[in-house]
Parts: C-alpha cells; sequence; structure tokens
C-alpha cells in the first residue's frame, strides 16, 4: 500500500505511547496485545489492517524481548530447535486459513481458556529451579507445543504469550522466569511467520506499524530487563493482573458483542 500518514500525527503519537506501554507489558508477561488491538480500532484503521499492523509492531517488542532474554543466557535456542520450527509452521498455516476459518466457538472459548492460565499460576505455583540451571529439555511436546501454539498465534493471536508461558511451566522443569524467555522467543517466530503472510496479502499499515513498532520496542527492552532482575516474584503478579484483564476484555468483546 502506497506510504501515506493514514491517521492524524497527534492520533500515531498516542498509538506511539500506547505502543511503549505494551511493549513493557508484553515483555514481562505478554498480553500486549490488549492495548495495541483496540487502540488501532478505536483509531479508526479498518478492521482488515489491524491485524496485519499490529503483528509489525508486535514483531519488534518479541524481538527485542527475546533478544534480551537470549544475551542473559535464559534462553539457548538449540533445546528448543524442534518447538522453533513447529511454532513456524504453524503460524504460516494459521495465517493463511486466518480468513477462511469461522471463528466464533473459539472466540467464546478465549476468555474461559486465557482465565485457566491465570488461575493455574495463581493457585498452582511454580517450579523453583535456579535461573542458570542446566537442565535437560525434552523434545517429546516442543513440536505439538510450538505447531498448536503457533497456529493459533497466526489465526488470532490474543493470550499467546499466556499459553506458551503456562504450557511450558506444565511441560518442563524449568522456572518462570526462563518460561517467560521461551515464551518471548516463540511469540517473536509466530509473529514473523503470520506477518508475511499479512505483508504478501497487502494487510499493513507499515508507517503505523513502525511508528509503534519503534516504540515497542523501547518499552520490551525495558520490560524485559526488569522482568530478569525481578524474577520470579515481580513476574507472577504482573502475568496474573494481564491474564484477568486480558480475560475481562475478550469477555467483553466475544461474550457481550462489544468492541
Amino acid at each position: 500500500m502506497p506510504f501515506e500518514l493514514s491517521v492524524e500525527p497527534l492520533t500515531l503519537l498516542i498509538l506511539a505511547l500506547v505502543a511503549f506501554v505494551a511493549g513493557f507489558i508484553d515483555a514481562i508477561a505478554g498480553g500486549g496485545g490488549l492495548l495495541t488491538t483496540p487502540a488501532l480500532l478505536t483509531a479508526g484503521m479498518p478492521p482488515h489492517l489491524v491485524l496485519g499492523t499490529n503483528k509489525l509492531s508486535s514483531t519488534f517488542g518479541s524481538a527485542t524481548a527475546s533478544f534480551t532474554y537470549y544475551r542473559r543466557k535464559l534462553f539457548h535456542p538449540v533445546q528448543w530447535r524442534r518447538a522453533l520450527i513447529g511454532t513456524l509452521f504453524g503460524a504460516l498455516l494459521g495465517a493463511v486459513v486466518a480468513h477462511y476459518l469461522p471463528a466464533e466457538w473459539l472466540n467464546k472459548m478465549l476468555p474461559v481458556v486465557v482465565f485457566a492460565c491465570g488461575i493455574y499460576l495463581l493457585f498452582g505455583g511454580t517450579p523453583k529451579a535456579p535461573l542458570d540451571a542446566d537442565v535437560p529439555i525434552k523434545k517429546t511436546w516442543q513440536v505439538p507445543q510450538g505447531f498448536t501454539l503457533g497456529f493459533y498465534d497466526g489465526v488470532a493471536g490474543p493470550g499467546t504469550g499466556a499459553f506458551w508461558t503456562v504450557s511450558t511451566l506444565l511441560l518442563y522443569p524449568i522456572d518462570l522466569v526462563r518460561a517467560s524467555g521461551v515464551a518471548r522467543t516463540m511469540n517473536f517466530v509466530s509473529n514473523v511467520a503470520a506477518l508475511t503472510v499479512f505483508m504478501i496479502s497487502g494487510q499493513v499499515d507499515y508507517l503505523v506499524g513502525l511508528a509503534m513498532g519503534m516504540s515497542v520496542m523501547v518499552g520490551a527492552f525495558f520490560g524485559a530487563r526488569t522482568a530478569i532482575k525481578g524474577g520470579n516474584k515481580f513476574i507472577r503478579p504482573v502475568f496474573i493482573a494481564v491474564v484477568l484483564a486480558l480475560t475481562v476484555r475478550l469477555a467483553w468483546q466475544h461474550w457481550f458483542g462489544q468492541a
């Protein structure tokens, strides 16, 4: 699409500020789309551009957050090779079928599933492995986990970070900080895959997406550093708060038909 300013300068500034906050939150617990998607809709962007533009901006944030976790040696790509591959192909397929898959039933279930993630972390506790633990990571569930969550992120997206965090805690002997590193990295892979499809289909507002992406990137940088420094005690309440907010938002949107 042509490179022209599709929103007012003040609106773009507000979107950038929202994106900064979203990037900070997303790097810690996921759920940044809880802020950016409604903001884009409120700005008057056509609905068919919202998903693609949001993917562009969120890709910057997930890239920054995942690289921060990698630099701190809290994510080792070799251990998660199968999950990375599964996520890539799942997200590609999900983005392709997004326009053909009836999603009404899935949307109705989303608040329940997201809320279940929060309840698990609230009452289920998390492993206490040290941050530098060199624990073996089983390969058995990586492809199914990656493909399923990648597919979901390509089709819809809300709550993907929460699903990654909780499922990783359930399947592998790692703590919440390292599970967050896995979630952010897999989010980056699925974002890139889905974004590629959206770009090919012309469903991206590049100027808005890039402006928001720069802000998301800065927010993600500070968010990831804060999460790593604060550890489990910091991430846990933020994660639960984001999940509860996401539950309310999804229920309001899909159960009561509100934007």
